[in-house]
């Protein structure tokens, strides 16, 4: 089957990347065949892996030979079920095999490494100290609490004027004893958290160091294999990776991605590509964003580099829209002095950069581009990459710390509003199930009453719009994706935040309907109380 030059027509989506020679765009449409040839490969997936499977991206080409005949080829990312190369499957880009004895001797390491990290962090030691630590301060506080009522009692018959000295000297004693009391109860503490502390302390040191190797190793295993990857263009040059990412670093991956196996597929066997579908199958990804059964187009990080090289040399068509997701878009900014800067975060966006290339995009990096990258800047907290709100940045580290101390202190009051995926049973409440994040199973958060950290939420019901309940949330502590499970867990609410594909929502929406409406604080300079709010955008 000859595809007709109509064949663009039906275009649902456009890949883009801008020739690195001339600058020009060129684009490759996902088309609705090219649709529905992923859609029959989703059911062959279906038959041949019926359980849960590792979640990742596989692709569709169609393609024309040299004689105006058909070709369909397809790929996966990556290994499938730990083999790069599947008989009917486009083999992987050539220059792996070339590393593949450092590459066994390296993920070996790093499979030690990670091991000796879990066990670091979960050390017995520290899970003691979180509990001790806790009883300790809600007893020291119910032990000032009486010693000030005490206190109180005291002071109204100091203000009698007919007491004896008897009398004053018990008053001062009774005071001297509370005194002593809390200094008892401090030592008594820090003999306790003190032995604790410094296991913890001591495993963090480890920890550091183990992460350093583990930096350092897998910085020095992938500049070997990008140097070995060896990508061809449809005009016959040939680059490696290095060759053609020379800024910043790469993320672990790149050139194992569907995309770019296919195009250099096609251009080192002489097929003109007509249009491609990738889609993710298999268990959910770590944030939750991609699902089984969807399409989605070129990631930003492993894929969208290499675009634009792998492209050249081929007629492209004209994309209807000219590259608006190559630029970043600009920042909201809603408050700004010469200490502080709050931004309105879009959904989608990570707060701050990652270590891979494909997680440099952020809120603070824009904000450096923006303001220049010798002015300081520094994060006060972060927000889910798919949550959108308030997120606070400070211009100084003595800001920084004032603002720190108040998170730690929890004198920050933050708002936040949501769209549930289900009905609800109590209209208001509150929320107190400890989160425990598996390092087998990152970023994922749970409840576990043994492991976890203490997690308070409160909660009431706004409103009910088009049978999707919406919710005021109040943290009163901030652990990593709290609301979102004390939302999806049965012991909490029950129903997950519509779009947390992460905790098991499957409604099909575009976005995580969370956002962070409203914070109050003292600003770290003036002390003068600020509150931000901004309008919620669903």
């Amino acid at each position: 089957m000859i595809l007709g030059s109509d064949h663009d027509q039906d275009a649902t989506y456009w890949y883009e990347g801008r020739c690195p020679y001339s600058g020009e765009v060129l684009s490759l449409p996902r088309t609705l065949q090219a649709e529905a040839i992923a859609k029959d490969l989703m059911q062959e997936l279906g038959r041949i892996y019926p359980h849960d499977v590792e979640g990742k991206m596989y692709g569709v080409l169609l393609a024309e030979s040299l004689t105006g005949e058909r070709v369909v080829l397809k790929a996966f990312s990556g290994l499938l079920n730990g083999e790069s190369q599947i008989q009917g499957w486009v083999p992987p880009i050539a220059g792996r095999e070339k590393v593949a004895t450092e590459e066994s001797i390296t993920l070996s390491k790093l499979a030690t490494i990670k091991q000796e990290l879990i066990e670091l962090s979960e050390i017995p030691e520290g899970l003691e100290y979180e509990k001790r630590s806790l009883e300790y301060e809600l007893q020291f506080q119910a032990l000032c609490d009486r010693h000030q009522v005490s206190k109180q009692a005291r002071q109204l018959k100091r203000n009698l004027n007919d007491l004896e000295a008897k009398e004053i000297e018990k008053l001062d004693r009774e005071s001297q004893l509370e005194k002593m009391a809390r200094r008892d109860f401090k030592r008594d503490r820090d003999r306790v958290l003190l032995p604790l502390k410094e296991a913890v302390s001591l495993a963090d040191a480890k920890m550091q160091i183990l992460k350093k190797q583990r930096r350092e190793l897998s910085r020095t295993l992938q500049t070997q294999m990008h140097s070995a990857y060896v990508l061809t263009n449809f005009a016959g040059e040939t680059r490696s990776l290095r060759e053609l990412i020379t800024e910043g670093a790469m993320p672990t991956g790149m050139g194992d991605c569907c995309a770019p196996k296919l195009l250099h597929y096609a251009a080192t066997n002489h097929l003109t590509p007509k249009a491609m579908a990738e889609f993710w199958w298999g268990n959910p990804s770590a944030d939750g964003y991609k699902i089984q059964g969807e399409f989605y187009g070129a990631c930003v990080e492993r894929c969208q580099p290499l675009m634009g090289f792998l492209l050249s040399g081929r007629r492209s068509p004209t994309a209807p829209h000219i590259s608006a997701n190559l630029a970043p878009q600009d920042l909201q900014i809603i408050y700004e002095d010469e200490h502080l800067i709050a931004i309105a975060k879009p959904a989608g966006l990570l707060s701050v950069p990652g270590r891979y290339l494909d997680t440099q995009d952020s809120v603070l990096s824009r904000l450096r581009q923006s303001l220049g990258a010798d002015i300081p800047i520094y994060p006060v907290h972060r927000l889910d990459r798919q949550t959108s709100g308030i997120l606070l940045f400070v211009r100084d580290l003595e800001s920084l710390r004032s603002l720190n101390h108040q998170f730690a202190q929890r004198q920050i009051h933050k708002i936040y509003e949501a769209l549930l995926s289900g009905k609800i049973e109590h209209e208001h409440g509150e929320i107190d199930l400890p989160l425990w994040g598996n390092p087998e199973n990152r970023p994922f958060q749970q409840v576990d009453f043994d492991r976890g950290k203490p997690s308070v939420t409160k909660f009431r019901l706004l409103e009910n719009k088009d049978n999707y309940p919406r919710i005021e949330f109040v943290p009163l502590t901030g652990r990593t994706h709290q609301l979102r499970v004390h939302s999806a867990d049965p012991r909490g609410l029950g129903t997950t935040i519509l779009g947390d594909r992460l905790y098991g929502c499957d409604a099909a929406t575009d976005r995580l309907h969370l956002h962070a409406r409203e914070i109050t604080f003292i600003h770290p300079r003036s002390q003068e109380l600020i509150h931000l709010q901004i309008p919620v955008p669903f």
